[in-house]
């Protein structure tokens, strides 16, 4: 806990502000990306719920069924771990815990991003599946996993650690 108060004293002195204003601007961009990131959840979980009650639901068989609810329940996952910071300020609220929120949302977004792809790249399995057959619906998801990991992880990460490409 030590090391990250040492990162908010650090990042305020460097642009000239307390550590409160730092720890205020990350949370409100945290909940920023979370409200950009939570409607596509809802969205692909809203398709979910209605696609178990359609007639050609029962024509997916054993693998379409599995595939089924690995992105039902990554998708109510990363739902679930996305909210979460709502609820973790809800219970330390004005309890002067700032910091532990800003840190929890953090890990809380990137967790809900990883679960949202297993979701994002399930769903596109299982569309591809029905339209296209299985091996071209396995390469398209294959394809969908390293993109997002590549444009969500990968390509961030090596930003952090150098000054660019």
């Amino acid at each position: 806990m030590e090391r990250k108060r040492t990162d908010v004293t650090r990042t305020a002195e460097a642009r000239g502000q307390t550590p409160d204003e730092v720890l205020d601007r990350n949370l409100a961009e945290a909940l920023q990306e979370m409200r950009v990131v939570i409607t596509g959840v809802q969205v692909l979980f809203a398709f979910l719920l209605t696609m178990a009650f359609t007639a050609r639901f029962d024509e997916l068989g054993a693998f379409g069924t599995t595939v089924y609810t690995v992105t039902l329940l990554s998708t109510a996952s990363a739902t679930l771990v996305l909210i979460a910071p709502v609820s973790f300020h809800r219970t330390l609220f004005r309890q002067q815990r700032k910091e532990q929120l800003v840190a929890f949302a953090d890990n809380a977004l990137l967790v809900g991003l990883a679960l949202l792809l297993l979701g994002i790249a399930s769903a596109v399995l299982l569309v591809l599946d029905v339209v296209l057959g299985r091996w071209p619906a396995v390469a398209g998801s294959a394809f969908v996993v390293l993109l997002g990991t590549v444009a969500w992880y990968v390509l961030p990460r090596r930003h952090r650690r150098s000054d660019g490409w």
